[in-house]
């Protein structure tokens, strides 16, 4: 099963304020520093048309009586994981999707609490008088089937449960437009609708070699893959178990940076850049990783029509130093970009492997710098982010500062 939160941030945010109970409730970042959208809207806000990312002074236009309320991260991520624990009350096998959604296999906790609608309803119940915040549980055989029934029909019943067994796939789940299938988005759509596909059972009625062939000729020869994807996704095919160590394995360390105004100056950029290393390195460190690819880039402020690029190179050698990510993050920055302000900055840093074995080098001060790294990591983890800062994070552009009382780039 799949559970799902209802307007998370602004759920907590409501049982939190009681006063706003029947009052239209958002939550939205800052619009002094031109981070302000909509990141959750309460039921009431969404029936006066307020829409997850739009600006928040068109959700005002929309709904004059709005009650904003700005984020605070570690708030939703202490619920979050209080959520996880009453799931574990009924299995150890709970694989989280996002801060709000969940997968659950019961198949084993059946005898002990009873059928899966049951056990969805004692969740819900828990959930509800542990935090105030009301979930919906989308049941299937597989979790593709889990999170299909949760977002069409779940999220749309009185109850918040609903089950979509294998026998109902042709009966009601093709039956739903070819936009409602999970991984198509608005451009996938348009390739369908071109093709003539506009249901779910467009796609899953086929046989496998014909969208395969249908696709490569509306989107080239590499759309295998993804044809493949499609068709087992309309048939509720999905053989991946619930793993709770599925995000364990890492991959890719990176952190990227909306900044408060366009940024088109070589110096500005420099700030952020180091900025960003340090901190893909600082974590890197943390989970014990160096990385040998770096990754650079950035996007113009104009998110209507989006502008920008991220390139990567290989190392010499994998690292954990900051100042090496950063002059290779540079070096890729200044040779793609063509000198128009950006308001998004990023660095990443993959080809992850463990610190505990490298190459030593016979030139260079590595090691020391290494020393100092850890130093000033015991500094920031003792007595918090903004305990010691690089000089150049006190200029006009830094940000790293102000990013310290924030969590994934929003107000703790």
């Amino acid at each position: 099963m799949l559970v799902d939160c209802q307007s998370f941030y602004a759920s907590v945010e409501k049982a939190a304020h009681p006063e706003y109970k029947h009052r239209p409730l958002a939550v939205a970042g800052d619009p002094a520093r031109r981070s302000g959208i909509i990141l959750a809207a309460c039921p009431i806000a969404k029936k006066a048309g307020v829409t997850t990312a739009e600006r928040l002074g068109d959700a005002l236009g929309k709904c004059p009586g709005l009650v904003i309320v700005r984020p605070r991260m570690q708030v939703y991520i202490t619920v979050s994981l209080l959520i996880t624990k009453i799931f574990k009350t009924f299995t150890d096998l709970v694989e989280p999707y996002s801060i709000d959604e969940q997968f659950l296999d019961v198949t084993g906790s059946l005898s002990y609490f009873g059928y899966p609608e049951e056990i969805a309803r004692q969740i819900q119940s828990l959930i509800y008088v542990s935090t105030g915040v009301w979930s919906r549980v989308g049941i299937g055989p597989t979790k593709i089937l889990a999170k299909m029934a949760t977002d069409n029909f779940a999220k749309k019943n009185d109850s918040g449960i609903f089950t979509l067994g294998k026998s109902d796939v042709e009966r009601v789940l093709w039956e739903l437009p070819i936009n409602k299938m999970f991984g198509v988005g608005s451009r996938m759509t348009n390739h369908f609708l071109c093709m003539g596909m506009h249901y779910i059972g467009d796609v899953g009625r086929l046989e496998l070699g014909d969208l395969k062939r249908r696709l490569s000729a509306r989107m080239g020869r590499n759309s295998d893959i993804q044809a493949e994807l499609f068709w087992q996704t309309a048939r509720g095919i999905d053989p991946s178990p619930v793993t709770p160590s599925t995000h364990d394995t890492q991959k890719a360390i990176g952190h990227q940076m909306t900044l408060p105004r366009d940024y088109s100056k070589r110096e500005d950029i420099n700030v952020i850049l180091l900025e960003l290393s340090e901190e893909v390195c600082r974590r890197c460190r943390a989970k014990g990783y160096m990385g040998r690819v770096v990754s650079s880039g950035g996007m113009g402020a104009d998110y209507d029509r989006p502008t920008g690029f991220y390139r990567q190179s290989t190392l010499a050698d994998p690292t954990d130093i900051a100042q090496e990510v950063y002059e290779a993050a540079k070096a890729i920055f200044y040779t793609h970009w063509d000198g128009s302000p950006v308001r998004r900055l990023g660095v990443t840093l993959t080809g992850i492997s463990s610190a505990d074995q490298y190459q030593l080098t016979l030139f260079g001060d590595r090691e020391q710098q290494r020393t100092i790294s850890r130093t000033l990591d015991g500094i920031k983890n003792r007595y918090g982010g903004g305990a010691i800062l690089r000089a150049s994070s006190m200029l006009s552009a830094g940000q790293a500062l102000e990013r310290t009382a924030k969590i994934g780039g929003h107000y703790k």
